[in-house]
């Protein structure tokens, strides 16, 4: 067993498989992305082990957990073999102590070269909160609701700009309606995670691109420096008129089942109002989706307006549309662009 930094352990981590040896519950809230999990303990043997440490001791602690699993090493050292493919693994628990060292024993026993995460899962976080938290180049694209932000994005990302789709890593759309048709979201923490894992691959030489975004997509909230971040770089607005917007958001949601639509204005009902809320519900329920969209945009439209005044007006470069072609609009975002001057 060697212990390697953080920095050698993701260089690595691109060759080698990794390992997380922690308890399933603490993998299911956050870890390296594309990890493994082979748990030295089940949530339950942890909270045994934990409880042992603090009323008897360390090494009364270690016993317990040799009673607890010693009947399953051999399983996981299995699944450790299975995954072997390329003569080493990498391994991290939560602090790097341990239990990362106790399966790395098990894993020589097997031939398995293991390096282990010096200072654990722990290590990692604090590298990836302080990457993201660094000031880069960075254009938000911004506009009301059903802009096509991120289909613009999207064609952006495919001539060859960086591009960064949040909504995708939070597996939300940022609206009540976001979460239709969407896989559960990960944690914050998790999200972070993610968001690291696309963060270390920008090159720092040219601008990163970003769709505008409140301080949470659904229930993922972003870390506070890179929101900050956000909020003081340069962002093209596009400005695009309702009935602009509506036919792709009615094309989008309308597929759906009116009871999720339902529950989506039921979420705003008490920011959109009474009267509303009613209408826009008796909207749904006699198929007319236009009608109930509209309600809910008149809403996100003062909203979004609001969130506007609280940017650096001298950064914000406003770009006006009559269409909602994605191709064009994305010209116009890119020739906007150039405006832009970095210090």
């Amino acid at each position: 067993m060697n212990k390697i930094d953080i920095i050698r352990f993701l260089e690595l981590a691109e060759s080698f498989p990794v390992i997380d040896v922690r308890s399933p519950a603490e993998y299911n809230r956050g870890h390296i992305p594309g990890a493994f999990n082979i748990p030295l303990f089940d949530d339950r043997e942890r909270e045994a082990v934990g409880i042992e440490y603090k009323n008897e001791g360390r090494n009364k602690a270690i016993i317990k957990g040799l009673e607890l699993t010693g009947s399953s090493m051999h399983l996981k050292l299995q699944e450790a073999l299975k995954i072997n493919t390329k003569g080493k693994i990498l391994a991290y628990c939560w602090r790097g102590g341990m239990r990362s060292e106790a399966m790395a024993w098990l894993f020589s026993l097997g031939d398995i070269k293991t390096e282990v995460l010096e200072g654990g899962y722990k290590t990692y976080r604090h590298h990836v909160l302080a990457s993201l938290a660094e000031k880069r180049k960075t254009i938000i694209l911004g506009g009301m609701t059903g802009s096509s932000k991120t289909h613009i994005l999207g064609h952006i990302k495919k001539i060859g700009k960086q591009v960064i789709d949040l909504e995708s890593l939070a597996n939300h759309k940022g609206s009540a309606f976001g979460a239709i048709g969407q896989e559960p979201q990960p944690s914050s923490e998790h999200f972070e995670n993610l968001l690291f894992g696309e963060w270390e691959d920008i090159d720092i030489r040219y601008p990163l691109w970003l769709e505008d975004e409140s301080k949470n997509i659904g229930s993922v909230f972003l870390p506070d420096a890179f929101y900050f971040n956000m909020q003081e770089s340069p962002t093209i607005i596009l400005l695009m008129e309702i009935e602009k917007r509506l036919p792709r958001l009615l094309e989008e949601y309308s597929t759906y089942s009116p009871d999720l639509l339902k529950v989506s204005i039921t979420k705003i009902s008490k920011r959109i109002g009474g009267d509303d809320t009613k209408e826009a519900l008796d909207a749904i329920d006699t198929g007319n989706f236009t009608r109930a969209i509209e309600i809910a945009l008149r809403y996100y439209d003062k909203a979004y307006k609001f969130a506007i005044t609280r940017k650096r007006s001298g950064k914000i470069i406003y770009v006006e549309t009559d269409t909602d072609n994605i191709e064009k609009n994305a010209v116009k975002v890119l020739e906007a662009a150039e405006k832009i001057t970095w210090r």
